[in-house]
């Protein structure tokens, strides 16, 4: 009996050689032709790939089986980050893009992300069609037949030019410039590798990097770039007297961000701060997007800017949504990812980077500053994610109370309950809490927001407490 193949937020993930075998990277890709096989024709796909162990491999195995399913592949020959693949299904209209990457999950993992033909994650409806083929494929028992590449090999594309281009429409290199800032470059030996550094030195910026190579291994830990894992960006950003460092993960779909003094500044903050900016900067105000774990400092701002708010559930795919039809200035959810108006439908570590490198340079102060002026301005708001990991009889019972509407938390009048993805709470003062089951494993993601450091001790506790039902 085959493993089933699941898609979760951002496609499907396994550890390489268990459940990412050659045999089940067959299964999905057929599941994936056979959606595409759906859709109008001419049927082209891209296949791209991060620097993982085997992604050339991976690359050549998928091309095969499209080609076999009758569905034109066109390879991506060097590693590419997500953002630049999801804006290469633009350019070449091509009917969607398969990307092996498992983005920042350790290095034993690997993974597929499908996009559909505007550029942006498969929503739930079209990865519920393919995991559907997927057993229909199962059912029939027969070999996934494969193609030989033709004498020439399979049609190639260079993403990386086109989307440069790309990116330095969207930011103002020349002010980056003319500030005189340093910049230090980290993606973590992943797909962001000459991407950000090539676009700022050609741009004139004094640009030094960490990890700007391939290392499929990532150092030894997961290509995350968190607080934690940024300690050689410090010590480079020290040694070239940086103002920055700008950090990507594995797929260069994340983005980390360090200021002048070597504080890591939250992904929270990073959106709240670049939504206020490009209001500033570019005038739009056609609205905003965040998922209902991220700070409700962007709801803040939305109000003093007199800006549309769309709060939506976690996953990219549904700011993506709001992307295409231009309905948002930015969107971002506090797991780092990040995209803007005229931009891909897709998280881009690249471009917030380089945006957050226009506002220092711009503004002219420190991220750490420009914060405190937020919260001046509208309030402040201290964001924090717990995990709590579950027994089977704690998940059954917080699983249940999760179906009820409580009226307090730790003693504390609840003033909102918001249902659009988990369970949020919100007191009377602004703080709240977000409680999420994890898909993948029994652990319950509570996001907590207090209004001040004081209080956030106490609120942590207070929903630790629901979590545990003490």
């Amino acid at each position: 009996m085959s493993a089933a193949i699941k898609f979760g937020t951002s496609g499907w993930r396994a550890i390489v050689a268990d459940e990412f075998t050659v045999a089940n990277i067959r299964r999905a890709i057929a599941g994936i032709a056979a959606y595409v096989n759906t859709q109008p024709a001419p049927h082209r796909v891209l296949v791209g790939r991060d620097p993982r162990f085997l992604g050339e491999t991976f690359v050549d195995e998928a091309a095969r089986v499209l080609a076999a399913a009758g569905i034109t592949p066109i390879v991506i020959p060097e590693a590419a980050p997500t953002p630049a693949i999801a804006y290469a299904v633009t350019q070449h209209k091509t009917s969607g893009a398969i990307n092996f990457t498992a983005s920042h999950n350790p290095p034993e993992y690997n993974g597929i992300k499908f996009s559909t033909h505007d550029g942006a994650p498969a929503l739930p409806e079209v990865t519920k069609q393919i995991e559907e083929a997927i057993v229909d494929n199962d059912a029939a028992l027969a070999d996934i037949p494969q193609a030989a590449p033709p004498a020439a090999g399979f049609e190639t594309v260079d993403v990386k030019a086109a989307f440069l281009k790309r990116l330095a429409e969207l930011v103002d290199l020349k002010a980056i410039a003319k500030s005189g800032i340093k910049v230090v470059v980290d993606p973590f030996w992943g797909a962001g590798c000459g991407y950000a550094s090539d676009l700022l030195r050609d741009s004139g910026v004094p640009v030094d990097c960490v990890h700007d190579y391939r290392d499929v291994l990532f150092g030894g830990h997961a290509p995350e770039p968190d607080d934690h894992l940024l300690d050689d960006a410090r010590r480079k950003m020290k040694e070239f007297g940086a103002s920055l460092a700008i950090a990507q993960d594995g797929d260069a779909d994340r983005f980390g961000i360090v200021d002048a003094d070597g504080t890591f500044i939250q992904p929270n903050y990073i959106i709240a701060l670049l939504f206020d900016y490009l209001v500033e900067t570019r005038g739009w105000k056609n609205g905003v997007a965040k998922s209902v774990a991220t700070t409700n400092l962007v709801n803040a701002l939305a109000d003093f800017h007199k800006v549309q708010l769309y709060e939506t559930p976690v996953g990219f795919k549904y700011i993506g949504e709001l992307i295409i039809q231009d309905k948002i200035a930015i969107g971002g959810e506090e797991s780092a990812g990040l995209t803007i108006r005229g931009h891909v439908p897709e998280k881009d570590g690249v471009v917030a980077g380089l945006l957050v490198a226009e506002m220092v340079a711009v503004r002219g102060t420190s991220l750490g500053e420009q914060l405190k002026k937020l919260f001046a301005k509208v309030g402040s708001f201290y964001p924090v994610r717990d995990n709590f990991r579950l027994t089977p009889e704690q998940k059954l019972a917080f699983t249940e109370r999760l179906k009820s509407d409580p009226k307090d938390l730790g003693g504390r009048k609840i003033s909102q309950i918001v249902r659009t993805d988990g369970l949020k709470l919100v007191l009377e003062d602004g703080s709240w809490v977000c409680y999420r089951l994890s898909g993948t494993e029994p652990v319950v993601r509570a996001y907590v927001e207090a209004r001040s450091e004081a209080d956030m001790s106490a609120l942590r506790g207070a929903a630790e407490k629901f979590v545990v039902g003490a």
